[in-house]
């Protein structure tokens, strides 16, 4: 193939909006200036027709009125009020109670809340200030390894990437045309995957040395009756138990799509907030404020996406990566690892949202439409991919996160030396999901005939 301006330019026009990105100029607006930037230049250099801007309100407002979208603030509002009503306090203490005589038992019960509350809040940032002011100090204080304790949080705290309910999931099922309710069976088994590795890695560590995590000897008279235990653990599953049964069941029988059972879970969140007596106006106001903070936030990046698609398909883009691939004779198991070798080191400068909008309406035609790979399963595997986005440094965000509610003696080198063995583990499930495909399509294939 000739490297013309032809063939360069969607190559730049890819780099310069890394480059923007990179200086901290507002995505939404460095997708939008990139691709006018490009546009102009096309249109000058005869590469690039401004007739094709026609299609963009249609685009724009296709994707905002798109029904199965409507599923993203009502699960960001579900995550935000459950985080009001006090769910994982309750959780973390109980889980504290039931484990505290098992060496390692706090950072396994840190593990198990954490998918709980992916299942039912999947707010990460939330998920991981909980865990981080509640578990943190006491883990420290019973002698737990300050890297172990602040890589278990850290975490345990994005699994609501993975586990359905998730957002990612919702928008890369619309960016994918994959069932959005396929989807969500899909992740359950690597999500489930993925708690029993770290729960593994956890046991053999202390197992092999167990002044890592030491077990919590009980003074005389601290020790709570069984039968309360049961009842209190009992008391504090049952809320998120329910409310699973409601989104994730009635998605699986049938009964309600993705955004309907996300109404239903948004109001069995008001409902689980009024019964722990936690529901106030105020609450209310502050939990709609900050969803529709983040619903604008995504939803103005995904009109700039939209923006940004338009001129780099009328540049040729997507025929100019087709092209390289057939030049360069790469097979289609080279193009899959370079593309998740690309979005894992992207995680490491930018957000998951940006990388959806960024990378996926450009890679999702080659790989789905040119190679012919399984969208589901390729929307599985970049869903796990994007999960090690938030414990990458220097941007991970979970580490921000936790650095901010974590006790002084807590430095950064211990978060970034506590992630690096859970990063390791995340890639080790996405290779076994890129190799054993049926763990992503085996449940959904069933469920859905």
């Amino acid at each position: 193939m000739e490297w013309d301006l032809a063939t360069l330019m969607p190559l730049l026009m890819f780099a310069g909006l890394f480059a923007l990105i990179m200086t901290g100029f507002p995505v939404a607006f460095a997708i939008c200036g990139t691709a006018l930037y490009f546009a102009l230049a096309g249109h000058f250099l005869g590469l690039f027709k401004l007739q094709d801007f026609s299609f963009l309100p249609g685009r724009v407002f296709g994707a905002v009125q798109n029904f199965e979208l409507i599923a993203v603030p009502l699960f960001i509002f579900m995550g935000l009020m459950l985080e009001k009503s006090g769910l994982a306090t309750d959780l973390l203490e109980s889980m504290q109670r039931v484990l505290r005589r098992v060496h390692g038992g706090l950072a396994i019960g840190v593990i198990l809340v954490g998918a709980l509350l992916a299942a039912t809040t999947g707010i990460v940032g939330a998920t991981v200030v909980t865990m981080g002011a509640i578990s943190l100090p006491t883990m420290l204080k019973w002698g737990y390894n300050k890297e172990l304790a602040c890589g278990t949080i850290a975490a345990s705290g994005t699994l609501g990437q993975i586990i359905p309910p998730s957002i990612v999931l919702v928008l890369l099922g619309d960016m994918m045309n994959v069932d959005i309710g396929q989807l969500f069976m899909g992740a359950i088994l690597p999500g489930l995957l993925l708690v029993a590795v770290y729960c593994a890695y956890v046991f053999l560590r202390v197992f092999i040395n167990p002044e890592l995590a030491p077990a919590r000897v009980d003074e005389e008279g601290d020790s709570p009756r069984e039968t309360a235990l049961v009842l209190y653990l009992a008391s504090s599953l049952l809320p998120p138990a329910l409310l699973v049964i409601i989104v994730l069941g009635s998605i699986l029988v049938g009964i309600a799509s993705p955004t309907e059972a996300a109404a239903c879970g948004a109001v069995g969140a008001i409902l689980i907030t009024l019964a722990k007596g936690r529901f106030a106006a105020k609450a209310l106001s502050e939990v709609m404020g900050q969803t529709t903070s983040m619903t604008a936030m995504v939803f103005t990046i995904l009109a700039g996406a939209q923006f940004f698609s338009v001129v780099f398909r009328g540049l040729k883009g997507d025929r100019v990566l087709v092209d390289i691939i057939h030049s360069f004779g790469v097979d289609p198991g080279s193009v899959l690892f370079l593309t998740m070798l690309i979005i894992f080191v992207l995680g490491f400068f930018i957000d998951f949202i940006e990388i959806c909008f960024i990378v996926i309406p450009i890679v999702a035609p080659v790989l789905i439409g040119q190679l012919h790979y399984d969208p589901l399963w390729i929307a599985i595997l970049v869903a796990v991919n994007l999960q090690t986005s938030f414990l990458t440094p220097p941007f991970g965000f979970a580490l921000f996160y936790l650095k901010g509610v974590a006790p002084p003696e807590i430095k950064t080198l211990h978060l970034y030396r506590g992630v690096v063995p859970f990063v390791a583990l995340q890639l080790m499930v996405l290779g076994l999901v890129s190799c054993f495909p049926a763990v992503a399509t085996w449940l959904p294939r069933v469920l859905f005939r």
